[in-house]
């Protein structure tokens, strides 16, 4: 399974960007997706979940109704939108699959099986 995310970019405080993540290489639809973000000299924060059934989860701390995750299994693609961004916003952003588990939507990185390689969100002030 590979993943590629896109989108990310350069905006302003209160901007909004859409970041898409295409997989290939397997059933998409029977996979779990994940949004994680990195800043520099932080660690890998958990952002945004949908299951395959289309079961949401968010880190309602970072994300506070500004993000929203979503899904095309027509088009093997998750997507996070995200608004109203802040500087402390600015990270790589990486989506990651997860194969069917028992609970179908999960927040630890560890629980994802496939990673990509991230997109780079920078929000000045």
């Amino acid at each position: 399974v590979q993943l590629q995310a896109s989108g990310g970019g350069s905006v302003q405080t209160g901007g909004s960007l859409r970041l898409s993540c295409a997989a290939s290489g397997g059933t998409f639809s029977s996979f779990a997706m994940g949004w994680f973000r990195q800043a520099p000299g932080k660690e890998r924060e958990f952002v945004a979940a949908i299951g395959r059934s289309g079961g949401i989860l968010y880190n309602t701390d970072s994300v506070k109704g500004r993000f929203t995750v979503s899904r095309d299994n027509a088009k093997n693609t998750v997507y996070l939108q995200l608004h109203s961004l802040e500087p402390e916003d600015s990270a790589v952003y990486y989506c990651a699959a997860m194969l069917p588990r028992s609970t179908p939507v999960r927040l630890a990185s560890a629980d994802y099986d496939y990673w990509g390689q991230g997109t780079l969100v920078t929000v000045s002030s």
